[in-house]
């Protein structure tokens, strides 16, 4: 299977790391795309690093803007990338613009989006069903 995992920050690389461990271990195709939100060594290529995760297969150079300006440049990028990649299901992860963009850009491709997170905010169990 090709999977194409999108991520962007810290948090997400962190939930990244077990995940494409298993995927490459499995022989899945993963296929990471960086929407470039944290870009210097400390906040991103750290991470990779340190956690084993493989460089990023594209990186999209969205960087900083308001909500509106960076999730529009984040959806028109990932949506050419899931158009050349051509994934059977695309990861995202958290609750961030580029979950957001990743999640909508792949349900307009019909291809199949699971959402990874690691917690539940709100404390009300009633809203893990």
């Amino acid at each position: 299977m090709r999977v194409a995992s999108i991520v962007r920050a810290r948090p997400n690389f962190i939930k990244l790391a077990p995940v494409s461990k298993e995927l490459r271990k499995e022989k899945h195709e993963e296929i990471v795309i960086h929407t470039g939100q944290h870009y210097d060594y400390e906040m991103n290529k750290i991470f990779f690093d340190e956690m084993g995760i493989s460089e990023p297969d594209h990186h999209l150079g969205v960087g900083s803007g308001s909500q509106g300006e960076q999730t529009g440049k984040m959806l028109k990028r990932i949506e050419k990338v899931l158009m050349k990649e051509k994934p059977d299901l695309v990861l995202v992860f958290g609750d961030t613009n580029t979950t957001l963009a990743g999640g909508q850009a792949a349900c307009k491709l019909h291809i199949r989006v699971a959402h990874i997170e690691d917690g539940l905010r709100s404390y009300d169990r009633r809203m893990r069903r």
